[in-house]
C-alpha cells in the first residue's frame, strides 16, 4: 500500500498511457470454437479492392422476435467487422416503415415483404419484416438477401442456416460490384436449344452477375473451328436443352473451347420426352435422342445413358384431371415418378442449403474412372429408383391412382441414380489420337485445370411460359411451389468461374446454440425465482460478511 501511495502519480500515468494506446493499437481475440466472427482470407482480398466510400443499408429493423434480433445482431458483428478493415465500408440500419418507404421503391431494389406470425402473451398478430440489405458503391447497386429460403425446415434452423451464409452473402455482392471487369457466360443457340423466352427467368439472373450472350457461328451454320477466338471470349458456355445432333467440327471446336480453359455447364436430354405434349395427348413415346455427345463426354469421364429415372420415394406431385361429378372435372396433385425431386446432399457450396431441384425425364449418369479429374455427385435419385428403358410409351394413366397401388414397388430396385456431377480437373481432349487433330494448328491435348458441371436433363433450366409471359425458373404454375433450379444453376455457373474460392464460404458451419424450447416451459419457474432470489441472497451473504469482518476488525 505504501508502495502504491508513494507511486500514484506514476501508476496514473500508466493507465493514461494505456487507455490512449488501446484507441491506436485496436485488435480483436476471436475466442469462439469455430472462428464465426474470423474473417475469412478470401474476404479479406475481395475487402482490400474497395477503394471508394462504399455504403451498406440494411432493412431489418424494426420490433420483431428474438430470432431476428440474432440475425440483425449477427450482421451487424459482421459488417462492423468489414468496416474495420476497410473504413470506406459504413451501413446504416433502416425501418422502412418507419422511414415510409413506399413498397414500390423496396420492389424495385429488389426487395419483397415478409409476414411474419408473431404469438405474444396468446395474442397472434402479423407484422411486416423486410430482411435484405442494399449495397451502393460507384453508381451501382446491388441486394443483399439475408434470409436463405429454404422449405421443409423449422424457424430456428433457417436462421441458423442464413447466419452461415451471412459473409458469402455479402461478399459475393461486394465481389460483384467492385470487380473492373466481370466474367463472361455464353449460351450456345445453333443446336434447337431452349428459346428465348424458355430461357428468360435463367438469362436475367445470369445478366445480374456476369456479361451474357448468345454464341453465334460465324456462318450461321455450323460451328466451326473458325468461331473458336470468338467463343473464347466467354469465360463459360452454357449448353442447354440441345435437340440437334453435333456435327464432328462442332464437337472438336467445343473440345478445343474446354482445353483452352473454358468452362462448360452441359443441361443435356438424353430421351425425346415432353411433357407439354404428353398433357395434350396423354399418351406419348419417348425414344432416344442421338445428339453424337457420347464419346466427348466419354473422355471427360461421364456417360449418359439412354432411359428414364423413375422415383417412387421423391416424386414431384402434378395436378391432374382424375374423373368428373355432375360434369365438374374433378383435379387432384398426384405423383409423377418421372419428375424426381432431389435434395441437397450438402457435400457442395452449389446445393447446400438450397430448396428441391426437380428433374424433368432425366436419364442416369455413369462416371468413369479418369485419371486426374474428381467427380462430385450434386444431386441423384432415392434408392427406390427404377430405370424405364427406350423406345417405350408413358402415359398419364400411370400417375391417375397412386404409384404404390398400381406399380410394382420390387421394381424399384436400381439404387440411387446420379442426375447432376461436378468434375474437376485437367480434360484430356476426345480428338487427342483422332485424324481431326492433325488439321488444327495449336492443337491442345490436354486442358489446364478446369471445371466442368453436367446434368442429365435439358429442361432444368428452362422455365414456364404461360400465356406468352415467362414465369420464375423453378416455379410450378399448377401447384404454386417453387423448386430450387434457378438457385442451383446460378450457384453452378458461380463455381465454375469462382478462381478465388469465394464459393468456400457456402460451405461454412457455424454451431448455432439454440435454447431447449421444451425445457423452457418446463422449467420457466424454476429460472425465474433462480435469477430473482439469487442476487438477492448473494447480496445478503455478502452483507453478513463484511458485518462480521468489521465487528472482528473493531471489537
Amino acid at each position: 500500500m505504501a508502495f502504491i501511495r508513494k507511486n500514484s502519480g506514476w501508476i496514473i500515468i500508466l493507465l493514461l498511457g494505456l487507455i490512449m494506446a488501446s484507441g491506436i493499437v485496436y485488435d480483436r481475440l476471436d475466442l469462439t470454437s469455430d472462428k464465426r466472427y474470423t474473417l475469412s482470407a478470401t474476404t479479406q482480398t475481395v475487402l482490400d479492392r474497395v477503394d471508394e466510400p462504399m455504403e451498406v443499408d440494411i432493412y431489418l429493423e424494426g420490433d420483431f422476435p428474438a430470432n431476428f434480433k440474432q440475425l440483425q445482431s449477427e450482421t451487424l458483428s459482421l459488417l462492423d467487422e468489414m468496416k474495420r478493415l476497410n473504413s470506406n465500408i459504413s451501413y446504416n440500419l433502416i425501418d422502412p416503415q418507419k422511414e415510409g418507404i413506399s413498397q414500390d421503391t423496396l420492389s424495385a431494389m429488389g426487395i419483397q415483404k415478409s409476414m411474419l406470425n408473431v404469438n405474444k402473451e396468446g395474442v397472434s398478430t402479423q407484422i411486416s419484416i423486410y430482411p435484405y440489405a442494399t449495397i451502393k458503391y460507384k453508381g451501382y447497386g446491388r441486394t443483399v438477401p439475408l434470409i436463405i429460403e429454404q422449405s421443409g425446415i423449422s424457424g430456428e434452423e433457417q436462421i441458423a442456416r442464413s447466419v452461415e451464409n451471412l459473409e458469402y452473402a455479402f461478399i459475393e455482392a461486394i465481389d460483384k460490384i467492385s470487380k473492373k471487369r466481370l466474367k463472361s457466360v455464353g449460351i450456345l443457340v445453333n443446336q434447337k436449344e431452349l428459346n428465348r423466352l424458355e430461357m428468360y427467368s435463367f438469362a436475367s439472373r445470369i445478366i445480374q452477375s456476369y456479361n451474357f450472350g448468345p454464341v453465334f457461328p460465324k456462318d450461321s451454320q455450323t460451328l466451326k473451328i473458325e468461331d473458336l477466338p470468338s467463343m473464347k471470349r466467354y469465360d463459360a458456355l452454357v449448353i442447354a436443352k440441345p435437340r440437334k445432333a453435333f456435327t464432328e467440327e462442332e464437337k472438336i471446336t467445343i473440345d478445343q473451347y474446354i482445353m483452352s480453359g473454358g468452362k462448360t455447364l452441359w443441361a443435356i436430354d438424353q430421351v425425346n420426352a415432353e411433357m407439354d405434349t404428353l398433357l395434350k395427348s396423354s399418351k406419348i413415346l419417348a425414344y432416344p435422342y442421338d445428339l453424337n455427345l457420347t464419346d466427348l463426354l466419354f473422355s471427360y469421364g461421364v456417360r449418359i445413358n439412354s432411359g428414364m429415372i423413375k422415383d417412387l420415394q421423391s416424386p414431384t406431385y402434378i395436378n391432374l384431371q382424375v374423373g368428373t361429378v355432375q360434369g365438374n372435372a374433378q383435379n387432384a396433385r398426384v405423383p409423377w415418378v418421372y419428375f424426381p425431386l432431389s435434395f441437397s446432399l450438402n457435400n457442395s457450396p452449389i446445393t447446400k442449403n438450397l430448396n428441391p431441384v426437380r428433374f424433368e425425364f432425366p436419364s442416369p449418369i455413369d462416371t468413369l474412372d479418369t485419371p486426374g479429374v474428381k467427380k462430385t455427385i450434386l444431386y441423384q435419385s432415392s434408392p427406390y429408383t427404377s430405370i424405364q428403358g427406350v423406345p417405350s410409351y408413358v402415359s398419364l394413366e400411370e400417375a391417375k391412382v397412386s404409384a404404390m397401388d398400381s406399380m410394382n414397388v420390387g421394381s424399384y430396385n436400381k439404387g440411387p441414380q446420379i442426375m447432376a456431377v461436378l468434375m474437376e480437373g485437367k480434360f484430356s481432349s476426345s480428338y487427342a489420337d483422332r485424324i481431326e487433330s492433325s488439321k488444327i494448328k495449336d492443337f491442345i491435348k490436354v486442358s489446364p485445370k478446369n471445371k466442368m458441371i453436367v446434368v442429365s436433363d435439358g429442361d432444368i433450366a428452362r422455365n414456364q411460359v404461360i400465356k406468352g409471359q415467362p414465369l420464375p425458373l423453378g416455379l410450378d404454375y399448377s401447384t404454386g411451389i417453387t423448386y430450387g433450379n434457378e438457385e442451383f444453376l446460378i450457384n453452378a455457373l458461380d463455381y465454375l468461374l469462382d478462381d478465388s474460392g469465394l464459393m468456400a464460404l457456402r460451405n461454412r458451419t457455424l454451431q448455432m446454440r439454440l435454447l431447449d424450447k421444451q425445457s423452457i416451459v418446463m422449467e420457466r419457474s424454476y429460472w425465474q425465482w433462480l435469477n430473482l432470489l439469487l442476487p438477492v441472497g448473494f447480496i445478503l451473504i455478502l452483507g453478513i460478511v463484511c458485518i462480521w469482518i468489521r465487528k472482528k476488525k473493531f471489537n
